[in-house]
């Protein structure tokens, strides 16, 4: 979600400088790397957004301690000015060009800039402000924070003479109180136009590199992997008992319970990897992104061919198997895309624009995916009803009521979702934003053991088989009745086969005829 700094009179130049706060640099994990980074025009400054992360108060005041600590680390910032820019200046002048880096937390966010007589909100200084704030001229405005005199923290950097570069002072800033916060590098002076950084800073937490929203979500990668492996042993314990009954559609859901294993698994590593060294490297994130975009596809594609009745009322999807595959294909695709975006080389707690637009896509195939599997389920249920296959109609009542469940629930939670994105402009509840997260992997998990329950391999797994014989057409009890009460036995059942028979044959061509339509 985009960090914002606006405020009552919602001034124009300072939403843009809100904009800017959600372009990061390039980074990995907590120690954001900037190379050659330029400064962009905002109102009447030059903004460089250095980074946004939730951190939590330090637990240890002692600064040779390890853990417990929380802090800002600046290491080898330099600045760079054009030449134009250095030759304009005199090489005996000492101050010749004002670089600021400022950090603060998005509850002071009203504490840097100011408007004078209500007008047009500015980030630097200017004369007008000078005498109504007492700002100095040429700087950042910054009002000290009411609870703490020093905060937001402000690092004044001079260029010298004429010269090119000016290099920042290493120095740690100690994080205080638990919030959301931010640094930008700022210029005042116009003639530092086209000035650019390079250098790195390191973001720490007290438990680790971890930001304070992405921490609570190793913890859970580690329940979630707990509950896919306890799933997994039940499962395959039936698998491999009951091998020679397996159905083609239960090798398929033992394969989505094995890859949301592996992606627990690979997620935790990843997370647990990014919490010791604060580096999460672009290849490992990468697997892991599409694991779990693999996983989301074939659980998809799973739901669908299930809705379709594959293996249970048709033997193979016929005619619609190019069509799933290319909606297969095409979801894979864009689910990449938007995982790749929000989790390759992410650091920051600020969610960007291009996870939005990446995200419609996603969106339209997942709504056309549900009115697909709900109008494939719909007409599987006329087809058992109008067959009286008894024992199959009611794992499909089952699974169509809890599927029903799953998009109410998804539904509400979007709602919530929006509701929580809109409410929250700064991101001031960091803390529980992994919940949103959190969501899905539970759902997918929830209906994914459904699933498992409703075709579990079993001795009796074939009797959910699609089938052409007699017994395709009526459960045991409707056949012992039918011939209990027959004088010749031998030629009633005869009639009874050759009238089956016939409408097998029947069902193959509206089954041929309905695949056509599709």
């Amino acid at each position: 979600m985009d960090f914002s700094f606006r405020i009552a009179n919602k001034s124009f130049d300072f939403l843009i400088f809100v904009i800017l706060s959600t372009l990061l640099t390039t980074i990995h994990a907590s120690i954001h790397i900037y190379q050659n980074q330029l400064f962009n025009e905002v109102g009447n400054a030059y903004l460089l957004p250095g980074g946004s992360e939730g951190l939590y108060a330090s637990l240890s005041s002692d600064n040779s301690a390890t853990d417990g600590r929380s802090f800002i680390r600046f290491e080898n910032i330099t600045f760079w000015r054009t030449q134009d820019a250095a030759d304009e200046q005199s090489e005996m002048e000492h101050s010749t060009g004002l670089i600021q880096a400022v950090i603060f937390a998005a509850a002071d966010r009203n504490n840097i800039g100011g408007s004078a007589y209500g007008g047009q909100r500015s980030i630097c200084c200017t004369p007008d402000l000078a005498k109504l704030e007492g700002c100095k001229q040429g700087e950042v405005i910054r009002i000290p924070s009411a609870t703490e005199i020093n905060w937001p923290m402000v690092f004044s950097i001079q260029f010298n003479g004429n010269d090119l570069s000016t290099q920042m002072n290493n120095a740690e800033v100690p994080i205080k109180k638990t919030g959301m916060h931010n640094l930008f590098f700022i210029a005042c002076d116009p003639k530092l136009k086209g000035t650019v950084m390079s250098g790195k800073t390191v973001w720490k937490n007290p438990d680790g590199y971890l930001p304070g929203r992405m921490a609570p979500l190793m913890t859970f990668y580690v329940y979630m992997a707990i509950a896919y492996l306890l799933l997994s042993a039940i499962w395959f314990s039936q698998y491999m008992r009951f091998w020679e009954d397996i159905l083609q559609l239960q090798h398929c859901i033992a394969a989505v319970v094995g890859l949301g294993l592996f992606e627990m698994i690979l997620w935790y590593l990843d997370y647990s990897n990014f919490n010791k060294t604060g580096m999460r490297p672009v290849v490992t994130t990468a697997w892991v992104v599409t694991v779990g975009a693999i996983k989301k596809t074939l659980s998809r594609l799973l739901i669908l061919s299930v809705s379709m009745g594959y293996g249970v009322v048709r033997p193979t999807l016929g005619g619609l198997t190019s069509k799933v595959l290319l909606i297969g294909a095409t979801y894979f695709v864009a689910s990449e895309l938007l995982d790749i975006t929000e989790h390759v080389g992410t650091i920051n707690d600020v969610s960007g624009r291009a996870r939005l637009f990446l995200g419609l896509p996603d969106a339209f195939l997942d709504a056309f995916l549900i009115l697909w599997i709900f109008t494939s389920l719909s007409k599987t249920l006329e087809q058992l009803q109008a067959k009286r296959i008894s024992v199959k109609l009611d794992i499909y009542r089952k699974f169509s009521n809890a599927l029903a469940v799953a998009v109410i629930a998804s539904v509400a939670w979007i709602t919530y979702e929006i509701y929580f994105k809109a409410t929250d402009p700064f991101n001031e509840r960091w803390q529980s934003a992994w919940i949103i997260t959190a969501f899905w992997d539970i759902l997918s998990f929830a209906l994914l053991c459904v699933i498992c329950y409703l075709w579990a391999p079993s001795q009796s797994s074939q009797r959910y088989a699609y089938s052409e014989d007699v017994g395709e057409e009526f459960d045991d009890e409707e056949a012992q009745s039918l011939t209990r009460g027959q004088s010749n036995g031998d030629v009633s059942l005869v009639k009874q086969e050759q009238k089956n028979g016939n409408a097998a044959i029947s069902d193959e061509e509206d089954e041929s005829e309905e695949d056509k339509r599709e």
